[in-house]
Formats: structure tokens, C-alpha cells, sequence
């Protein structure tokens, strides 16, 4: 999945912790999948699979509360994919209490510090992509 993505040169970890190589092929693969969802949209994935996905929310924690719900106990080690920004760090402690390691979302919040704060407190790696997948 990742062969074909330069994301070193688009990507940028904002957070203290940077991803495995292991969780940079998961957050990959959950962004492609995040980008084909319809928004509101968060994915949890695990070994290049989707294993939970909260799509069509009217907000981000509801969408990353579905995706942890469908994911159940194999969240915990995860990451998770937002097709867009989180406007608060709410989701982002709501992924860090079910286990999620690392999230990639497009950043550009005016709340950005706020979020890469949770990510860092929570020990998680954080990637923006730099760019918004919005499907309505």
C-alpha cells in the first residue's frame, strides 16, 4: 500500500514522538481509507486493515468513539486516520484512552498546538498530512 507514497515530502510529525515504520504503514493505509469515507470520518487499523470506522458523524469524537466501539479490543495497539482536522484535542484524548499509538489527520486547526499537546501528553506519534479529504 505504501510503495507507491512519497509522504516525507507532503507529511510532517508534529508531535515529539515520531511513528514506527510498522505505524507509518498503518496510518497510511488508514488514510487512504479515510479518504474513500464519507466524512465525519475516523479509521482505526491495524496490520494494513481497517478494524474499525466511524463514518457519516456529525463530529470527530463521535466518529472516533463508533470507530473504537467497532474495533473493539484491537484498537488497543492501533492507529487511527481522520479525513479532516481535529478542532479540538477531545478526539485525540478519546483515541489515546482506547489504546490508539498514532493518528495522521490533515491538521490546520487554529487549535493545531492544542492537539499536538494531547498527542505528546498522551505519548502518541501525530502526522499532518497537509491535506483535507472532505466527502460529503
Amino acid at each position: 500500500v505504501t510503495g507507491g507514497i512519497n509522504w516525507d515530502e507532503a507529511w510532517s510529525v508534529v508531535s515529539a514522538r515520531k511513528p514506527s515504520a510498522e505505524e507509518m504503514a498503518d496510518l497510511t493505509f488508514a488514510w487512504i481509507v479515510a479518504a474513500h469515507t464519507k466524512s465525519n470520518s475516523v479509521v482505526v487499523a491495524a496490520n494494513e486493515a481497517a478494524v474499525g470506522v466511524g463514518a457519516g458523524d456529525q463530529s470527530r469524537v463521535g466518529a472516533a468513539e463508533r470507530a473504537i466501539h467497532k474495533a473493539g479490543e484491537r484498537a488497543s495497539g492501533a492507529v487511527a486516520a481522520s479525513d479532516a482536522f481535529f478542532p479540538f484535542r477531545d478526539g485525540v484524548d478519546t483515541l489515546a484512552a482506547a489504546g490508539i499509538t498514532a493518528i495522521i489527520e490533515p491538521g490546520g486547526s487554529v487549535r493545531d498546538e492544542e492537539v499536538i499537546a494531547a498527542a505528546d501528553e498522551n505519548g502518541m506519534a501525530l502526522v499532518f498530512t497537509n491535506r483535507r479529504y472532505f466527502k460529503h
